[in-house]
């Protein structure tokens, strides 16, 4: 009974999914192009790399952050999404989404779809309601992703959901909208470099914040800062939980990173404090990130312990072995 209980709910997702998702391209009422949804039956619309088909990892679901910025149309309609049927709007994704397959597809099957993500220039306006407008386009084609990714594996094996950025938005979106009986196959969920706020909390039973290193089920953020005057609302605040990448703890026990950065959570402000270290690699995106925060940093700074942290709850999720 529990099995077709579950069938059917999964049925239902799918249906609400496709009836969601745009399927041709067109323009809004203010005339701005939108490009036609991805089909991920398509094997293009993925980048995928399958480590342990029979083996005991899990299977990681990846969302890639921003890439593109505003484009025009041959007939000058403007464009605030990333177009998935572009070669090189793919290609861009694939720089960020190979690096991180490299650690976070050790031992597993790594999955990250191409989504119309909206371009930078929507968050550079540092308007709340103008990134949830535009986050609708992305948002169908990251629960259409989900769907797909749903119906191409074993249903018994554990996941692992993870995004940087506008992908940390797409993970929160999807613990929000995702049944809660999935969560028994939920390794974790990593929300690298954006905010779960406290009505995200409200909203599911999904988003639990992470509490020590193997934990299961349960969701990993967190945003860095040099200081938390430099705390940028877009990504970071309000922030309802955070967890250290490096201890595995949430109070403000300081821990050493690279034998010279000092990485600490700030209790009031869910955020972490990172002294010993410039960030000089990563310009300023915008002029409002990358000034004081480290928000380009967030998947590669701290990647040796994510990695670590995955293969330990995968195994934490298997009894302590694989």
């Amino acid at each position: 009974m529990a099995k077709i209980m579950k069938a059917s709910f999964l049925l239902l997702l799918l249906l609400w999914t496709a009836s969601c998702n745009e399927n041709n391209a067109s323009a809004d009422k203010k005339g701005q192009y939108i490009p036609e949804a991805p089909d991920y039956a398509d094997e293009k619309m993925w980048f995928t790399r399958e480590n342990a088909p029979e083996g005991k990892g899990a299977d990681v679901l990846y969302f890639v952050s921003t890439w593109e910025t505003d484009w025009t149309t041959e007939e000058g309609k403007i464009c605030h999404y990333a177009d998935v049927h572009n070669p090189e709007h793919r290609a861009d994704m694939d720089k960020e989404i190979s690096r991180i397959a490299e650690y976070m597809g050790e031992g597993n099957n790594f999955y990250a779809p191409y989504y119309r993500h909206i371009t930078i220039e929507g968050w550079a306006t540092l308007s709340e309601d103008t990134v949830e407008d535009r986050f609708r386009v992305a948002n169908a084609d990251i629960q259409d992703a989900f769907s797909s990714f749903l119906k191409r594996r074993n249903p018994e094996r554990p996941f692992v959901l993870a995004g940087f950025s506008q992908g940390g938005k797409a993970v929160v979106e999807l613990l929000k909208a995702m049944p809660e009986d999935l969560c028994e196959y939920l390794v974790a969920a990593y929300v690298l470099g954006y905010k779960v706020t406290p009505s995200d909390t409200l909203a599911t039973r999904n988003l639990r914040a992470a509490q020590d290193s193997t934990d299961l089920g349960v969701t990993v953020c967190y945003n860095s800062v040099s200081d938390v005057r430099y705390i940028q609302p877009m990504v970071a605040a309000p922030c309802a939980m955070c967890i250290n990448p490096v201890n595995w703890r949430t109070d403000a026990t300081p821990a050493i990173l690279h034998d010279t950065i000092t990485v600490a959570v700030s209790p009031e402000h869910h955020v972490l404090v990172l002294k010993g270290y410039s960030g000089d690699e990563y310009a300023p995106i915008r002029g409002f990130l990358n000034v004081g925060d480290f928000h380009s940093c967030e998947p590669w700074l701290y990647q040796e312990c994510l990695r670590k942290n995955i293969q330990a709850r995968v195994r934490a999720y298997y009894g302590g072995s694989l």
